[in-house]
């Protein structure tokens, strides 16, 4: 897993916790179910499934591999559409290939980030690189879907190419943790990423026996996903492991703890996990696949400008198509397709 690596000795410290600072216990533990999305690619998701309140403004968490390609294996995301919110794909090992409607995008490589704003609308593809995909290779990352509040629903869409470099790495007060700051604020550190809703995200690797114990708005909620190995969370130890999330409880502070063993493809490595917060919304949400707004008539208005060409358009020989999996079934209670209708006009 290489991501963006550095001698944390030589890296800006985090400052532990001050004494009495109350420390974030484990709400709730989560394990990722698997499924299949795009063209047939394996996906890890914590949620949604879970109750949707607890990881606001998160509305999709989808640990992508890892998965070791042969030639011709590899696959991908080809055009659909999205509005309403933002997708923040975050590559470990391999490469994925981003192309947009708006004239977006580029090749995202190891440690670096692919930031689109969907906003009013965008079509996009998702696709690992036609070298990778001959060659075959590890394939290893992490999309999140951060959710816009009403006033930013309709915001023109954008995007961000976070290269490697540009990753704020830190160090954990005592040397045992690098932590590659991607995006918001980390006690008065600040990630690359350009975030219209408040979040911070934070990819750490604890070495074995190491703890960490991070400074964590208490505003934001918190919390932390397991993208290899195995530790411990809170002041309870919670165990956690590959593949489980736990939320975090209020509070001004985390605590972790990475076991003593740890392995990731056969070499003795860190505990990697994701650390992700943000300011709730607190509005009301309608969600049908790619759609995330805040009212049913929203929804279908994406639909009807969808099908109007009104999102975007790609090249005539490729005809996008909404992604719709289990998890894509609206928030309203509203089982059926909006009016009944099939998303890809068939």
């Amino acid at each position: 897993m290489p991501a963006v690596t550095a001698d944390t000795l030589t890296l800006p410290r985090v400052p532990s916790p001050a004494d009495g600072v109350r420390r974030r216990e484990v709400a709730r533990t989560v394990t990722a179910r698997r499924q299949f999305e795009g063209e047939g690619f394996q996906v890890r998701r914590p949620f949604p499934g879970m109750d949707l309140a607890l990881a606001d403004p998160f509305l999709l968490l989808d640990h992508l591999g890892a998965v070791e390609y042969g030639p011709g294996e590899a696959k991908g995301a080809p055009w659909h559409p999205h509005r309403g919110f933002e997708t923040v794909t975050y590559m470990l090992d391999g490469a994925f290939e981003h192309t947009d409607s708006t004239g977006g995008g580029g090749l995202i490589t190891e440690g670096a980030t692919q930031w689109m704003t969907a906003g009013a609308g965008v079509l996009h593809s998702e696709l690992p690189p036609q070298e990778f995909v001959a060659k075959g290779g590890l394939f290893h990352g992490v999309q999140l879907w951060v959710n816009l509040p009403k006033s930013l629903k309709w915001t023109p869409a954008q995007y961000q190419d976070i290269t490697a470099g540009q990753t704020v790495l830190l160090s954990s007060a005592d040397g045992g943790s690098l932590l590659r700051l991607i995006a918001g604020d980390l006690a008065g550190h600040r990630g690359p990423g350009v975030t219209r809703t408040p979040i911070t995200y934070v990819h750490a690797t604890v070495s074995p026996g190491a703890r960490l114990a991070l400074p964590w708005p208490p505003e934001f909620n918190a919390l932390v996903y397991v993208l290899a190995g195995r530790g411990t969370v809170g002041s309870e130890q919670r165990p956690l492991e590959e593949g489980q999330l736990a939320v975090l409880g209020p509070g001004e502070a985390m605590t972790l703890k990475a076991a003593d063993g740890q392995d990731y493809n056969g070499s003795r490595t860190g505990w990697e996990i994701l650390l992700l917060g943000g300011l709730p919304i607190r509005e009301p949400i309608a969600r049908y696949g790619p759609f995330v707004m805040n009212t049913k008539a929203e929804i279908l208005q994406a639909f009807e400008d969808f099908q109007n060409g009104r999102l975007g358009t790609t090249a005539p020989e490729s005809r996008p198509v909404p992604h719709r999996t289990d998890a894509d079934t609206p928030l309203d209670g509203h089982e059926g397709k909006p009016d009944e209708k099939r998303a890809d006009g068939g």
